[in-house]
């Protein structure tokens, strides 16, 4: 008896460190995915994403973690509503055969206690490719007005947009976009 209570303990000791992650889960209300593109080289077009949910985990002690965040592709917003019809058509995010563009990271990297990047891939149309975010304003801490533990940071990157076969008016509308994701998660 005395052997396989040794066992549990020396057991729980060693998994003991998988503890130490805090899983967190993405507020809709209070993460906005967004992007910039040149528009015919006059301006900078920008637009974003109204529906988004993930889950986010940090060891902040083993500095690392996880990211994986899906964004509705139909919940495109550029503040035109007929351009918005067009961006969701089969010629830009097809979104009726994919719905969704995801992030997902398992290698995240911190400078001190602050997470500044995260290494992972971005699927987009169906095709995923390695991307990295930068990452700024990382904070947690407790809610001032629910008291639940927060963390929240904004997540940037650049990327091609044909690398995705997106490729619509291409050079005329700009192969770079800029990504942004200002984000905001509350601990489960």
């Amino acid at each position: 008896m005395k052997t396989q209570f040794a066992a549990a303990l020396m057991a729980a000791a060693f998994a003991a460190p998988a503890w130490a992650a805090d899983t967190y889960t993405v507020d809709p209300a209070h993460t906005y995915p967004g992007f910039e593109i040149n528009h015919l080289g006059f301006s900078t077009m920008r637009g974003t994403f109204d529906k988004s949910a993930g889950k986010i985990t940090l060891d902040a002690a083993g500095k690392s973690g996880s990211i994986d965040i899906s964004i509705d592709t139909a919940s495109i917003d550029t503040g035109h509503a007929k351009r918005d019809d067009h961006l969701r058509s089969e010629e830009f995010f097809n979104v009726a055969k994919f719905p969704a563009m995801t992030f997902k990271s398992s290698s995240l990297k911190f400078s001190g206690d602050k997470l500044t990047s995260a290494d992972g891939e971005l699927t987009l149309l169906g095709v995923t490719k390695p991307v990295s975010l930068s990452l700024s304003a990382f904070n947690c801490g407790p809610h001032p007005m629910n008291k639940k533990q927060v963390c929240g940071a904004n997540a940037t990157t650049t990327i091609k947009r044909s690398d995705f076969g997106l490729s619509a008016y291409v050079p005329a509308v700009g192969d770079e976009v800029k990504i942004s994701i200002e984000v905001e998660a509350v601990k489960d």
